[in-house]
Parts: structure tokens; C-alpha cells; sequence
């Protein structure tokens, strides 16, 4: 999952005041939902140029629940904050985690998804034999996290990580592992991905549901494979959600009631097993 760094909160921040109140909170007559197009299979863009994905599916969902007309437009990554903030839509569902750091710019509805990040590395390469694969480990619990790193970071030093440019996992390679592992940013987690699967990076460090959506494609399933420990919570967020601006209460109720309905009927539930072949439920 992502989430912008300082620099976006900047730029954020400079196109005007965020932290009070619209005059008028009214619900807009149709909600522009903005989305990334290029993070599969959360969201991406199809060959003649329609958006699709899991984002897609559950938001228009969610909209039919809380009675709401919704539409999707695309927006580079880098851009999404800042548009939201200059009103040229009237929120964001794009992998976006909810974090200290962007609820100072932004207001999230509740979470919809919940997933852990980590490593996917090539099959053939010395990473695929990362200690404690698959275990999962809390960031809340520091020392517990502290020695899941410090039994993979011996393997890992040197290595060339690539990770989506100002996102959660940029921030994490930045915390836990700098001065081990050589960071590469990428704009796209397509990006990442390819350069993996053609030899130029060691590793990348992402959400484990697109993660495994990639490592199952056709072209990419004998070069790359999850591997070592999963890592939620902390600097990682907690959950994914809709952002909003900030003040946006009427429409941030309407969407948390129809994120609460798709939760309650198993809409949600079913449209992850169909997208990741998990359940994303939020937990708590």
C-alpha cells in the first residue's frame, strides 16, 4: 500500500488550507473518485484506455450502496493529494493507506482492505532463500520486527531493492534498511516489476496482494516469487481506505456507510478472493 512523503504533503499544503471546514459540506451531485490506473490488480487501465480492477468494482459498489453517483478518472500517483486538495475530484481510491502522516493533509473513510507488505524476489536468485517466508510481523511490536530484519539484512546487504516512488514502502526501505540495501524509486510498481523480472533489480518491496497478483501472471511466474518475512502496521499504515479532503463530512459518512454494507453482505469479501485470491476484509 502508499502514501505520499513530505514532498506531496508540501505541495499539498501550498495549494491551500486543508484542515478546516467547508462552508457548504454539501455531497457533490456526482462523486469523482480518482484513481491511479496502473496498479494492478487493485486498479489499472485496459487496453482501450477504460479503468478496471478491484478498486473499480468494490467503489462503484460501495456507491450503489450509499446511494451516491460515482465516476472514476485517472491521476499519476504523484498527483492524487494534491488534486483532491485543488478540487478537481472529490476523492481518492487508489492502494492509499491510512497513515500519521497523510491524516495531517487528508480525512480517510474507514478501511476497506488490510493486507501486509514485503519482498518479491527472483525464483533462481540467492534471495529466494529469505529467512521466516511468510511469517507475518507487526511493526507495533518493534522488537519482534527488529529481529525479523536483522535475520534477513546479512542476505540483503548490497542488493538492489526497487520500490514505488513516495510510498509506505519507500518510507520503510528508508527506516529500517538504509545502509544495507541500495533503493532504486520507481513511478509505477509496473515499473519495479519489470526491471525484477529482466535481472536489474534483486528485489522489490510492495503490498503482498499485488505481489502475488504479479507473480502469478504467465509472464512473470518463473522469475519471480514472494519471499522472507511480511511486515503491517507502523510506518505501513493501517489499512486502506478513501481519502477526502478534509472538512468532506457528509460525503465521508455516506461512503463509510456503504464501505459498512459491502463488509456486512460479503461484497467485499467476494470481490477480493476474485481480484487476489484472499480475503482483504479489514480486521477490527
Amino acid at each position: 500500500m502508499r502514501i505520499r512523503t513530505a514532498l506531496a504533503l508540501i505541495l499539498s499544503l501550498a495549494l491551500g488550507p486543508v484542515g478546516a471546514a467547508r462552508a457548504d459540506d454539501a455531497v457533490p451531485a456526482t462523486v469523482r473518485i480518482a484513481t491511479e490506473g496502473a496498479y494492478a490488480p487493485y486498479n489499472f487501465t485496459k487496453p482501450d484506455g477504460t479503468l478496471d480492477g478491484y478498486e473499480i468494482e468494490l467503489g462503484r459498489e460501495i456507491c450503489a450502496r450509499a446511494k451516491l453517483k460515482c465516476e472514476f478518472v485517472a491521476q499519476d500517483w504523484d498527483g492524487v493529494v494534491p488534486g483532491l486538495n485543488a478540487k478537481k475530484f472529490d476523492a481518492i481510491m487508489s492502494g492509499m493507506t491510512i497513515t500519521d502522516a497523510r491524516l495531517k493533509v487528508v480525512d480517510f473513510t474507514k478501511p476497506y482492505s488490510g493486507d501486509s507488505s514485503g519482498f518479491a524476489v527472483d525464483r533462481n536468485g540467492p534471495l529466494a532463500k529469505l529467512p521466516l517466508g511468510g511469517q507475518k510481523f507487526s511493526l507495533a511490536d518493534e522488537a519482534e520486527a527488529q529481529k525479523a530484519l536483522d535475520a534477513i539484512k546479512p542476505l540483503l546487504k548490497g542488493k538492489t531493492v526497487g520500490v514505488q516512488v513516495s510510498t509506505i514502502h519507500a518510507a520503510f526501505m528508508d527506516k529500517y534498511l538504509k545502509g544495507t540495501i541500495e533503493v532504486r524509486e520507481y513511478k509505477t510498481t509496473e515499473q519495479h516489476d519489470l526491471d525484477l523480472a529482466a535481472g536489474r533489480l534483486d528485489a522489490i518491496f510492495a503490498n503482498d496482494a499485488p505481489l502475488r497478483a504479479t507473480a502469478e501472471k504467465p509472464e512473470f511466474a518463473d522469475t519471480v516469487v514472494l519471499a522472507g518475512p511480511r511486515f503491517r502496521g507502523g510506518i505501513l499504515g493501517r489499512g486502506v481506505a478513501m481519502g477526502l479532503r478534509k472538512g468532506e463530512t457528509k460525503l465521508k459518512a455516506r461512503l463509510d456507510e456503504g464501505i459498512d454494507a459491502v463488509i456486512a453482505d460479503g461484497t467485499l469479501k467476494k470481490l477480493s478472493l476474485k481480484w487476489f485470491k484472499a480475503d482483504l476484509t479489514p480486521q477490527g
